[in-house]
């Protein structure tokens, strides 16, 4: 695991100035909230853009957290990026004072995290039979239901 340092030499993440904050976390606190209603709306009609969004709406929660909590902005390659810098932070032994919920808890939320981006890739590169259609409906269902909603649950608790 490369430290943060190294990431921020390498300028995929940076620090947030104080004038820009505002509008970032503004950005990520209405975006997760589109993408999450998105998802929801899009679950029976197209389910593969409903497990998409869902994604989405779990990765802008991450970034949200990561600028209120730590005014750090995700700069390039922001998806892999966003769970390398999840996974630095959940290695520092202070972290567990930061977070009002528990250390292991956090941890779990990076392998959600984890498990939505490889969800939303398998969902954007299917074909379009009939058997998939349905498939990817009850996928979409499950994956709202049970690793979107508690994942944005759970950050809610750490982001306040």
């Amino acid at each position: 695991m490369v430290p943060i340092e190294t990431l921020f030499k390498e300028e995929k993440i940076s620090r947030i100035s104080e004038l820009e904050l505002g509008r970032y976390v503004n950005f990520f606190e209405n975006s997760y909230k589109d993408d999450l209603n998105h998802s929801k709306e899009n679950l029976d009609k197209f389910p593969r853009w409903s497990i998409i969004s869902g994604y989405y709406t779990m990765h802008d929660m991450s970034k949200l957290f990561l600028a209120k909590k730590f005014r750090i902005k995700i700069e390039k390659e922001v998806h892999s990026t966003t769970i390398k810098v999840l996974r630095i932070l959940s290695k520092r032994k202070d972290l567990t004072k930061l977070l009002e919920t528990g250390y292991k808890e956090f941890q779990n939320l990076i392998i959600e995290l984890e498990m939505g981006k490889k969800e939303r890739i398998k969902a954007q590169y299917y074909t379009g039979t009939a058997y998939l259609e349905k498939v990817y409906r009850d996928r979409a269902k499950y994956f709202l239901n049970n690793i979107v909603e508690k994942f944005i649950s759970k950050m809610k608790e750490l982001v306040i």
